[in-house]
């Protein structure tokens, strides 16, 4: 294992996990918290926390239709929120964020937009490294129409296999939808090559950026994206909110996904007329609190850089990937090393089921996941049914994946694993 004196960051973790009160539990045994499962859910610092509260506290009230001081304050503090998600990914203007309640529901907004003109033959490209939400709803849209669903497949490495690009992304394709950085492999994706690629044929480029808006900086602008998803609950903000950012013109050409108020012009029981983005896609109240978080989080994380917490996620993550290498037995799936590759490992333990690891680990105050992380097909892709995911952040330190390592040797020795 690596010793912890060649680690270096340029952030300064302990004063970076004093913003988060959670980290400093313990918890069961006596055992300090680990926290290594942010690509799950990442923590929330007190800033975040305090923003929620003095908004519930002060000025809580429904936005738009309210035409009253609180109405206008609780509407100012939503719109605000807009402001600062624009500014933070590099958006050129505000009305192209679209608010939602994960990042979920955005990637499904997209398929059923997108969708709504698909026909047979026309096709719809996506990988099999992909989370589920970026599956099912092309699943579906291609289930409505006709359409037909292709994928690009995943090398013994864990990179997206491109040797096939050509006949992939081709006159018949019309939307190409991929995550930059896998949630399962870690690996971080050619977006704004295959989006080259995607737009060469007329097609819609989407991109699921859960994982990558969280750790590096992102510029729509430049970026190569028709339409992006990501959520609040991984980028330190709270559960909730989901971001669609699309450029105008596409999402002004998109019907309605959700019906109802504030998302139209006029009524009339003889047919509706809807209003222009963002509105037309923020039917009913929307998650007005939560963009105050989520406002504060982006704050956050743009006060400290992004591209110090870039530098800290991949230097954490190559002390990860140098300690798991030692502990025998252990299966690293996807990347090995930090080129091209996000701060989520994935991992077997020859001889131990993952959710066992997992019940284990946590019983000295590590967390992590178990199971497929909603990226069933990828371990399929690699013959596995599920595995263990250590996934860091800001805040995470080179002692606590000691912690890992050294209680993955304990596992080893509680099953008995030779």
């Amino acid at each position: 294992m690596s010793d912890a004196r060649t680690f270096s960051s340029p952030l300064d973790t302990q004063s970076v996990r004093a913003d988060f009160p959670i980290l400093s539990r313990v918890l069961a045994n006596d055992f300090p918290l680990v926290y290594l499962d942010s690509a799950n859910s990442s923590q929330k610092p007190r800033q975040v926390v305090a923003a929620l509260e003095e908004h519930y506290l002060q000025h809580n009230a429904n936005v738009a239709r309210a035409m009253h001081q609180l109405g206008a304050e609780a509407t100012a503090a939503y719109e605000g929120g807009r402001d600062k998600v624009a500014a933070f990914i590099g958006a050129t203007n505000r009305d192209e964020i679209v608010f939602t309640k994960n990042a979920s529901e955005a990637l499904n907004l997209a398929a059923h937009t997108l969708g709504a003109s698909l026909k047979p033959g026309d096709e719809v490209v996506i990988s099999e490294m992909e989370h589920h939400s970026n599956i099912v709803p092309w699943q579906l849209a291609c289930e409505r129409t006709g359409a037909t669903l292709r994928w690009f497949g995943v090398t013994g490495e864990g990179r997206l296999d491109l040797s096939n690009i050509e006949e992939l992304i081709n006159e018949r394709t019309k939307i190409v939808s991929l995550t930059w950085v896998s949630n399962a492999l870690g690996t971080i994706n050619p977006i704004t090559s295959i989006a080259e690629k995607a737009h060469a044929v007329g097609a819609v480029m989407v991109v699921d950026a859960s994982q990558a808006v969280p750790q590096f900086p992102v510029d729509v602008s430049t970026l190569g994206a028709d339409l992006l998803a990501f959520t609040g609950h991984k980028t330190v903000g709270p559960t909730g909110i989901g971001v669609l950012w699309g450029r105008y013109d596409l999402l002004a050409s998109l019907p309605p996904f959700l019906g109802g108020g504030e998302m139209i012009e006029v009524v009339r029981m003889t047919g509706s007329t809807y209003a222009p983005p963002p509105a037309r896609f923020e039917a009913g109240t929307p998650p007005i609190a939560q963009s105050v978080g989520l406002g504060a989080a982006l704050d956050y994380l743009a006060g400290i850089g992004m591209d110090k917490i870039a530098a800290h996620e991949q230097a954490i993550t190559a002390y990860a990937l140098e300690g798991l290498q030692t502990v025998p037995g252990l299966k690293i799936l996807g990347p090995t090393d930090t080129v091209d590759r996000g701060g989520a490992i994935s991992f077997e333990l020859d001889g131990v089921h993952p959710h066992d690891v997992s019940t284990v680990l946590d019983t000295r105050g590590i967390a992590v996941r178990a199971g497929h992380h909603c990226a069933r097909p990828v371990h399929e892709r690699f013959g596995m049914q599920s595995s263990t995911r250590a996934s860091f952040y800001l805040y995470t330190t080179p002692e606590e994946i000691d912690a890992l390592v050294d209680g993955l040797g304990f596992v080893r020795s509680f099953f008995k694993v030779d």
